[in-house]
């Protein structure tokens, strides 16, 4: 498999993150603040901010004048999904064995900050994707952060989605200078547990580092640009396969898409829908540009061969457009999310499946996975130890800690049993 990853193109991206780059941006937070946000903001996003926070009065005023449709489609995005992820909370639990009792106890982190892709393409669904799980969670305090538009402002959409999904807090900002702000704190930001969302390679690169400064957990997968492998035969209809392939492209720079098939005929239908597709799309230019860098046909063997590639390359969203999906999923071991058959196209998990969109990307699928209640969690364990049982396993104490070198652990334990 390893062997498999390396003969595989991946974007450059890829193994050159911005890490310098970013390191610097947080540096620049770290010891200036609101002022560096600002700064920052006004350096790389080319705007003037008037303030770093949004009024909670603002948020529901843009949720009062959305259309009916709009605001009808996010009740039906916010119920899925905070239905899904009640359906995947651990409850307390407690496990009892030779005079020990542990209970384990999920205990929700008290402050999150979730970033949220603005600019020209405002992700409103995000909103909800990583609002709704924390709440769901019991997360006390959920912070939304935006980047601006060319007025200084953030997308009124995101607003009105911050206002249903619940968020405590909206920030604008550049979107690094602002995961920096959340996680050491500025004058009027305050400091979060726990970092989440979808975004860019700078804004992915940005919860890494201050992850890896000690500062905030982060989610163990890589939410950066989007990814998708279509595995396709010859039941597979070329023009929803190549649509499927532009969706994930359209997000922005730096997106990846895989078409993997066994046979030539498919791989030609589908290539040439694509480029009549890609044509006439609204974002034709980011599409041309990720199509030209970023996107490969897989011509394999059969289906075995196709597997091994999916697992190799481990996207985000993975799309089985063959007639029986079922066997080829059973194989799959790698993706973030898996979609099955013609009528389950990925666009349904960003939106309204119920799982979370932000999913793991980069390759990250081998360790990591979608966002969800855990995430916003971490489990505690009360041990309650009645005499029975400590008199049993006090030797076995007593010999370990003492094969350690650790003399009191011994003795804690000799004092206490019979």
């Amino acid at each position: 498999m390893a062997d498999l990853r390396a003969r595989l193109p991946r974007p450059a991206v890829v193994d050159d993150p911005p890490v310098q780059a970013v390191a610097r941006i947080c540096d620049e937070v770290r010891d200036g603040g609101d002022a560096a946000v600002q700064e920052i903001t006004r350096r790389i996003d080319g705007c003037e901010l008037t303030s770093l926070t949004v009024d909670p009065a603002e948020c529901q005023a843009a949720l009062g004048a959305l259309g009916s449709g709009l605001r009808d489609a996010l009740n039906i995005a916010k119920a899925r999904i905070e239905s899904f992820h009640r359906h995947t909370v651990v409850p307390e639990s407690t496990w009892s064995e030779g005079g020990v009792t542990v209970t384990s106890l999920p205990r929700a982190v008290d402050r999150v900050g979730a970033y949220v892709p603005g600019g020209t393409t405002p992700l409103i669904s995000s909103v909800l994707m990583t609002v709704v799980p924390a709440k769901v969670a019991g997360v006390a305090e959920v912070v939304v952060a935006t980047a601006p538009g060319a007025d200084g402002r953030p997308a009124p959409a995101i607003l009105a989605a911050a206002a249903l999904a619940g968020a405590d807090q909206v920030l604008v900002g550049n979107s690094s200078a602002l995961v920096a702000a959340m996680a050491y704190g500025t004058e009027t930001i305050g400091r979060v547990d726990v970092i989440v969302g979808p975004g860019g390679r700078y804004t992915a690169q940005a919860k890494r580092e201050v992850a890896a400064r000690g500062l905030v957990g982060v989610p163990a997968s890589f939410a950066g640009p989007s990814e998708v492998v279509v595995i396709a035969d010859e039941s597979a209809t070329p023009e929803c396969a190549a649509v499927d392939l532009i969706v994930q492209i359209e997000h922005g720079p730096d997106g990846l898409a895989w078409l993997v098939c066994w046979s030539e005929a498919v791989a030609d239908a589908v290539e040439s829908m694509v480029e009549k597709l890609a044509a006439s799309a609204a974002r034709s230019d980011v599409i041309a540009g990720n199509l030209a860098s970023n996107s490969y046909i897989a011509l394999v063997d059969g289906p075995a061969e196709a597997l091994a590639v999916a697992n190799a390359i481990a996207p985000e969203h993975l799309q089985l457009m063959v007639r029986d999906p079922a066997p080829l999923l059973a194989g799959i071991h790698h993706a973030g999310a898996v979609f099955c058959g013609e009528l389950s196209p990925a666009s349904v998990g960003d939106y309204v499946a119920g799982p979370s969109h932000v999913l793991p990307t980069y390759g990250s699928a081998r360790f990591a996975g979608a966002l969800g209640v855990a995430d916003f969690q971490r489990r505690m364990h009360a041990v309650t130890v009645d005499q029975e049982g400590l008199d049993t396993l006090a030797p076995a104490v007593i010999a370990l800690a003492e094969a350690e070198g650790l003399g009191v652990h011994a003795e804690s334990v000799r004092l206490r049993s019979r």
